[in-house]
């Protein structure tokens, strides 16, 4: 079989987390948008400068830390600083994606699933051969961040709200997992099944 690249979306408190521990459990290499992007903040040189260069040199503390809340503030409620911060950190996280995707092939890998809230909007959709969607209602997924992340349901509300909607994914994707029961075994079932499905089809 060849190598397979999946890519894996949905708004926060969908499910993601279950579906990766399915296809890690299936012997894929799992990549995690995010995470490389914390990793780039503090080991990429490169996108640090261009950061510094667009943002200002004090988003960054004495430690080479980047200062997230510094750069948020100076990006919150201003579209052109928005878009330009997602067009550096964009361009550097995809080349990691694919150092990383590179290297999975190399050690034998036949699967890798990228897993990335912003898949389709940084084109990294565009190097991945199926896109997966999980999604959920708004309040259920409110439901489980409060309960996740210890907050109260206004800030729930907020984060849920200053997502994307279900159906943006649902339309940019070609498969999509719908988790809207308290039971995660359902979700761990129909993901097994679809991955089932596609990789061996």
């Amino acid at each position: 079989m060849s190598f397979t690249i999946i890519g894996l979306t949905g708004p926060t408190g969908a499910g993601k987390t279950t579906v990766l521990h399915v296809l890690e459990g299936m012997g894929a290499a799992v990549l995690d948008a995010d995470a490389i992007y914390h990793d780039l903040t503090v080991s990429s040189q490169p996108m640090r400068q261009a950061l510094q260069e667009r943002f200002g040199p004090d988003i960054y503390d004495d430690q080479g830390v980047l200062l997230r809340k510094q750069l948020g503030a100076r990006v919150f409620g201003d579209a052109q600083a928005l878009e330009d911060l997602n067009a550096i950190t964009h361009r550097y996280i995809q080349l990691e994606i694919q150092r990383r995707l590179d290297q999975a092939q190399a050690e034998g890998k036949q699967v890798a699933v990228v897993d990335a809230i912003a898949l389709i909007e940084s084109g990294v959709a565009d190097i991945c051969h199926i896109t997966v969607a999980v999604v959920a209602k708004a309040e259920t997924r409110i439901g489980r961040i409060m309960a996740r992340d210890g907050i109260d349901e206004v800030y729930a509300r907020k984060r849920v709200e200053a997502q994307k909607p279900a159906e943006f994914f649902e339309t940019h994707c070609q498969y999509t997992l719908h988790n809207d029961g308290d039971d995660p075994g359902q979700l761990e079932q129909q993901a097994t099944a679809l991955f089932a499905h596609i990789l061996h089809r």
